[in-house]
């Protein structure tokens, strides 16, 4: 058995998820009780954090583990649920790379997480150039469309 605790919430002005708009979206994320801001010490040497979070509003019966439309768009092609970002995935995980603003104590500052107020944190990782891709990024063409007002 896998036994994780949120280690932060996020706080910031979306209280529901929504598929568009997430690039100006400022959050923060305060560290809890168990953690001091010792947790935190130099990540503000960092331009970018990848955020490691739980999407705790998604109902069981909502989980998809087969092929389906991106957003139930039918113009889309159907593809399987880990060829896609969908939050109604198996472990309810989500990921995103977010520009860190600033830090104050056991709180970070961080612009454009997709993530909604309330939402648990399991994880933060500062982004390091090594650990990104070394080689041009492949995808097909029905990402770029259905992405292009995500960020804004």
């Amino acid at each position: 058995m896998i036994d994780m605790k949120p280690m932060a919430y996020v706080k910031n002005s979306r209280e529901t998820t929504e598929d568009d708009y997430w690039g100006e979206i400022i959050s923060s994320i305060e560290l809890t009780d168990g953690y001091t801001e010792q947790s935190l010490w130099g990540i503000e040497d960092f331009s970018h954090v990848e955020v490691i979070f739980y999407f705790d509003k998604v109902k069981d019966g909502k989980i998809e583990i087969d092929a389906r439309h991106p957003r139930n768009n039918k113009e889309y092609p159907k593809v399987g649920i880990f060829a896609q970002r969908g939050k109604n995935r198996p472990n309810k995980i989500g990921l995103t790379t977010v520009e860190l603003i600033k830090r104050e104590g056991k709180k970070i500052y961080v612009k454009g997480l997709d993530a909604i107020n309330g939402t648990p944190v399991l994880d933060l990782k500062p982004v390091m150039k090594e650990f990104t891709p070394h080689g041009e990024i492949k995808q097909p063409v029905w990402v770029s469309d259905l992405m292009k007002n995500y960020w804004g």
